[in-house]
């Protein structure tokens, strides 16, 4: 293997390991979002279903005010 072709090699495998380094911090900043957005889904959920709760309960009362 003549200079060149190992200088060449060499370059390939620094950009690889930097390309590796770069998708691993992208990889760890998605992992956070979407923990993030989870978080923000859960919370909305119980949301909604504690709106859901309270529109039922609502419901109730009116339907009971309409039949006296």
């Amino acid at each position: 293997m003549n200079e060149d072709s190992f200088q060449n090699l060499s370059s390939k495998v620094d950009d690889l390991i930097d390309l590796c380094a770069q998708m691993k911090r992208e990889n760890q900043l998605l992992k956070a979002n979407e923990s993030t957005w989870q978080t923000e889904r859960q919370k909305l959920l119980e949301k909604n279903k504690e709106t859901k709760t309270k529109l039922e309960s609502i419901l109730v009362r009116l339907k009971a005010m309409d039949q006296t």
